[in-house]
């Protein structure tokens, strides 16, 4: 494993410890998110990029620490590793956005030294019974495939991933029929029905687990465990590799948590056979 941390990895670690405001997290938020790009971003275009005014920049950088932001810029240009600028004709766009998500994955595994997390949040959902698992617009997708492989270890799994105003009926149906947790997925650009998904999972008694696509993303307050995993940028629409891989790595988890889990798998495995299920 290199011991060079990757700008995002770094972005957050200055982060850490500082109590941000909402306006303050979502700057964070938008830097993790173009976390290469930032160093050489003025103060103007770093608040058109989190949508917030020029001076909410500089008082941002003030909290953390900084005189002012051309301060904080001039400490990441100084920290980020030293080496021959990139040739932007070495590669096309394509491959580009391939190499962006290998960053991304090698940061996931850098920030996975410390399992602790992802195992906490299996032993969590394992003992979720239901197990509601939520994903609307961009994210839709990835909870369909955790619930989808989840179903085959766990008794009931409760996919949410359609929102209106039927969304917290369904969570509350959860929460009736026994469940102690919620999975969510929680990816750009954030709807704010998940965000009152959550509050309203929250206010329900259950525990919150998030992947989220940075830790100062807006779910990140109203989530008890979040899970950070960050997407893909350099195409029209997000890629987002490192959150699916994360949401499998929290199903080997949960699988290690329910001591029937390999057992259920065989019993798939059998009648799909006797089905003719798959083709050889």
């Amino acid at each position: 494993m290199s011991g060079i941390e990757s700008p995002a990895a770094r972005l957050q670690a200055l982060f850490e410890g500082h109590r941000l405001t909402p306006t303050q997290r979502r700057i964070a938020h938008s830097m993790v998110r173009r976390a290469a790009d930032v160093p050489f971003l003025s103060s103007v275009e770093l608040a058109e990029l989190a949508g917030v005014s020029q001076p909410s920049v500089t008082r941002f950088a003030v909290a953390l620490g900084f005189d002012g932001y051309p301060a904080l810029r001039r400490h990441l240009r100084e920290v980020a590793p030293v080496g021959p600028a990139p040739d932007p004709g070495a590669s096309n766009a394509y491959q580009q956005a391939v190499e962006a998500e290998i960053e991304n994955l090698r940061h996931l595994a850098e920030a996975l030294a410390d399992a602790g997390p992802v195992q906490r949040a299996g032993r969590v959902l394992a003992g979720s019974r239901p197990l509601p698992v939520l994903g609307l617009r961009a994210a839709a997708a990835q909870a369909h495939g955790f619930a989808y492989f989840a179903a085959k270890v766990h008794p009931d799994v409760r996919l949410l991933n359609e929102g209106g105003t039927v969304l917290h009926d369904r969570i509350d149906a959860a929460a009736r029929a026994g469940a102690s947790a919620l999975l969510c997925f929680a990816l750009p650009r954030h709807p704010r029905e998940v965000v009152d998904a959550l509050t309203h999972a929250r206010e329900t008694g259950l525990t919150v687990v998030t992947v989220a696509d940075s830790p100062f993303a807006p779910v990140a307050k109203v989530s008890d465990l979040l899970l950070p995993a960050a997407v893909g940028t350099g195409l029209a629409f997000d890629t987002a590799c490192a959150p699916m891989l994360l949401g499998r790595m929290l199903l080997e988890a949960m699988c290690d948590d329910l001591p029937d889990a390999q057992a259920r798998l065989e019993e798939f495995d059998v009648r799909a056979a006797a089905r003719g299920l798959f083709v050889d």
